[in-house]
């Protein structure tokens, strides 16, 4: 199985499926190189079963066009401030700001001084799913974590917050 290999100071070996749908393994740095290779052998079925999963993902989900993208931009530039805004009230919290990004490998963030972003790329999901993006970014105001005190303020917004996240599972 083919597979990049980077190196480092770390103890452990690991291995990932990048966002290309790449085979990635990390090793420590002075490793024998046959080792590696048993691990990838041992690994091979987990990693076939994930680069399955993750080409039936891309394909399911494949990259807007300019023209979706600019209509996504858009529609996220209307909808999201009105959520957040919503949601905020309910939940008597108040963000430092909202900005709208290209982010591909998250949906949402909360910064330490309680701004949020959202990417675009969110608005190809059901609402119920946006909703909960919000409220999800929203809770990190309260809690900085994904404590159980975190998941009990989300429920207490959206008692079928789980439902509304495997929506974005794909």
């Amino acid at each position: 199985m083919d597979y990049q290999l980077i190196r480092s100071r770390r103890r452990t070996l690991a291995m990932e499926i990048d966002r290309e749908g790449r085979v990635v393994v990390r090793a420590p740095a002075l490793l024998p190189r046959w080792e590696i290779d048993r691990f990838v052998a041992a690994h091979e079925d987990w990693a076939r079963k994930h680069l399955e999963r993750r080409r039936a993902w891309r394909e399911a989900h494949p990259d807007p066009d300019a023209a979706e993208q600019t209509r996504l931009r858009a529609l996220a530039r209307e909808v999201l401030p009105r959520r957040v805004d919503y949601f905020s009230k309910l939940m008597g919290v108040e963000p430092a700001g909202v900005k709208i990004t290209s982010a591909r490998g998250r949906f949402g963030s909360c910064s330490g001084k309680n701004s949020l972003c959202f990417s675009w790329r969110l608005m190809a999901y059901p609402m119920e799913a946006v909703d909960y993006v919000v409220v999800h970014e929203l809770a990190h105001i309260t809690h900085k974590n994904h404590g159980p005190d975190f998941y009990r303020r989300v429920e207490q917004f959206l008692p079928d917050w789980r439902a509304r996240r495997a929506l974005l599972k794909g």
